[in-house]
Parts: structure tokens; sequence; C-alpha cells
């Protein structure tokens, strides 16, 4: 029969808590192990790269080598105490917390309009470019999508409760982000509300109507914005001819081939120092790449692959359908974070200004990524291993084609 993320459900909005699930019970799970080592594995990573990547650019920008390492550590520790708190709460809370948090993080990304502090031609930032409202919006639309789909998973296939709803939600927050302008983080929340929409059982009809609209509308959005003109046509330029590609992905470039195999030892990277943009934060996969070599990357890419493994696995084994949700729709969102910031440095993708989770220097990102993990190690306390839930069903039921006896089957229950 093989295991599902998600499980069929009794009728009603809010199915009442499982007598076979005691808060006591809730609350004193362990924690997934390979989940926590490949967590540390990648902030121990992170730090001893920023170290090495940010010396001479900080030096340069800021007049102190050490002022961004030492900020990367400040908002590392606030992290981690955001995440430890949030493997703590009942990640059942969040049917509560999900409006205010959601209300709260719109009123930020407004406040960012009005306050228009530009850094770099764009206007992302509030109190001096120390927080960047677009990461706190891209995990709360994540929780804020998982708690509405969980409560009207009934209703998912009516266009008034499913299709509309879901686009009012992401074209609020992604317009917000857009107008910053900041095309990529806008980009991820639609990608996220519409994979979160497929997972919760969304009707494939009005799945293949979002996606269609949603390609029209970002060719669309290249078209009026000059930014996008550029980075799609460098992006093209770049695969017929990788020389033509633009400043950025060449000196990307430069680096990888520096760093052959086996790289040319940490700290002793001159890339960064003759020019790649922002090391420490975009290009940081480049360095990583010139001093540690292809192996390096590789093994980077690895931990990554990990992290996806064991936040999957923790999806599969969540008590309900919210939990299921919750630990899908993180898990993809850094992934897909770390995917377009690793295929923008080798030219696979047009440029992108998406951080490498736990790697790339900069607070929003690294708290919002800690805080994803802090919730996916809340859903992972509360698995029952060895137990089957039958607590929910996908409403897009799908075609199941399970061999039983030689026959195919339809599959009472939601998509793997």
């Amino acid at each position: 029969m093989g295991t599902r993320l998600f499980r069929d459900t009794a009728v009603g909005m809010e199915p009442p808590p499982e007598p076979s699930l005691p808060l006591a019970h809730k609350v004193g799970g362990t924690v997934d192990l390979p989940l926590l080592l490949v967590m540390i594995a990648l902030l121990v990573f992170g730090l001893l790269m920023v170290f090495s990547a940010s010396w001479d650019f900080s030096l340069a920008v800021y007049g102190e080598p050490m002022r961004m390492f030492n900020r990367q550590v400040l908002w590392l520790a606030l992290g981690l105490v955001i995440a430890y708190t949030l493997s703590r709460l009942d990640y059942h809370n969040w049917r509560v917390l999900a409006v205010p948090t959601m209300l709260g993080t719109i009123g930020l990304l407004a406040a960012v309009l009005f306050v228009n502090e530009i850094r770099l031609g764009a206007v992302r930032t509030l109190m001096g470019g120390s927080i960047q409202p677009s990461e706190l919006a891209k995990v709360v639309t994540i929780i804020y999508l998982a708690v509405w789909m969980h409560s009207k998973r009934e209703q998912l296939h009516d266009i008034q409760w499913g299709l509309i709803p879901l686009a009012v939600i992401l074209g609020m927050v992604g317009g917000l982000i857009y107008i910053q302008p900041d095309l990529s983080a806008t980009a991820t929340v639609f990608v996220l509300g519409g994979l979160l929409f497929f997972l919760a059982g969304g009707d494939l009809r009005q799945i293949a109507f979002l996606l269609v609209m949603a390609i029209i509308t970002g060719v669309l959005v290249v078209q009026v914005s000059s930014t996008g003109q550029e980075r799609v046509a460098a992006y093209l330029e770049g695969l017929k001819d990788p020389t033509q590609a633009s400043y950025h992905v060449r000196r990307s470039f430069e680096a990888i081939v520096k760093g052959g195999w086996f790289g040319v030892g940490i700290g002793r990277a001159n890339t960064k120092l003759t020019g790649l943009p922002v090391p420490p934060t975009d290009s940081i996969f480049a360095v990583i790449a010139e001093e540690l070599g292809i192996f390096g990357a590789l093994g980077t890419v690895m931990l990554y692959v990990l992290l996806v493994w064991r936040g999957l696995r923790i999806a599969e084994k969540a008590p309900d359908m919210l939990g299921s949700l919750l630990a899908a729709g993180l898990t993809f969102w850094l992934a897909l974070e770390a995917a377009i910031n690793m295929l923008v440095m080798v030219g696979l993708m047009p440029f992108a200004g998406n951080a490498l989770p736990f790697i790339s220097a900069g607070g929003s990102n690294m708290v919002a990524s800690l805080a994803a993990i802090g919730i996916l190690m809340n859903v992972s306390r509360q698995a029952e291993p060895g137990t089957e839930r039958e607590e929910w069903r996908n409403f897009g039921a799908t075609l199941d084609l399970r061999r039983r006896n030689r026959r195919r089957s339809v599959s009472r229950i939601g998509r793997a």
C-alpha cells in the first residue's frame, strides 16, 4: 500500500483532538536527530564561510573587517532562541496565531514602503537594513496557507473557497513584495502557494488554471519590468555563450574554475577580492566552490538533500494534515531557496537575490530559516512512529496506479 503524506479526515472544519495523542505526549516527544545534525553542520559551515567571505568585503563597506561576521553570530543566536521556542510550541496553536501573524507581516511589508529606505536601488528593509520583511513573509505565508487549507479542506474543490481566496491571499502578499521591487521573493511566494494547494488536494483543473495564469503573469511582469528584462536577456545570452553571461555569473564561473576539484583552501580565494559581487551573501556558493572545489560544493548540495529528506519524512509521519502541510511547505521553501541560489551561480537560472539558507550572511533569512526548523522539530516531536492515522482525506482524489493482485486501483488517500 505504501505510506502517504496525507491521511483521511473526519467530516468537519476542525476535527477534535485525538485521545491517543494527549498533550503530555505531544510536548514530550523527541526531535528528529538527523535533521538536528544536518542543521548544526550547515550552521557551523556557514559561520566558517561567512568569516572567510566577509573579511575584506566588510572592511571595504563598513570599515570593520569583523562587523558582518559578528552580526551574523548575533542573528544566529537570536535565531536559535526562536527555533527552540517554536520547537516547544505545539504547532496546533498556529490555528489561533496564523491570522494575527499574517496581519503583522502585511503591516511590516506596508511599513517598508512608507519608510522608503532605499538600499541597492530597492525598498526592502527596515531599521537601517537590519530587517527584511519579505523573508519573514515567506515563512508566515506557508503557515497561514497551511492553517487555512486545513480548515477549508472540504471546500477546496469549490472555486469560491479554493482558487479565489488563494489568489487573494497570494496577490496581497506577493503584490506588496513585488512593488519593493523583489521579483524573486514574489515568485517564491506564488510557487509555495501553488505547491501547498496541490498538496492539500486542490482541484487539478484549478491547479492547471493557476499554473497557466502564473506563466502569463510572469511573462507580463518581465515585459513591464526593466530589471526582469535585463536578467532574462542576460540569462538567455549566457545559455548561448557563457562568456556573454552577466558580469555576476562570469565572475562566479571564474571562481569555480579556479577552485577545480579540491579548491584553493579556506580563506585563499581571490575572486572575492577582485570584484565578485557581494561574496558573503548572494555569491557565497561561488566562494565555497573556489575555496573547497567541486567536491566541497557537492558536499554542500548533499547537506541540503539530507535536510529535504528529513523534512519530508517528518511530513510523512506527522499526526495530521496540518502538521504534514507545515512540514512539507517549510521543507520545500528551504530547498527552493537553496536551489535558486546555487543554480543562479552556475548560470542555470536568471539572476535572483535568494540567500543560501543557514550559510549566506543576513539576519532576516537566518532567523526565518531557523524558525522553519523549529516548527519542523515540533512536528517531528508529535509524530508517533508505527501508527496509521485516518484523520483526514485528500479531497483532490487522484488515481493511484499501485498494483494490487495485478489490478489497478483508485486510492482513497492523498498525494504522496
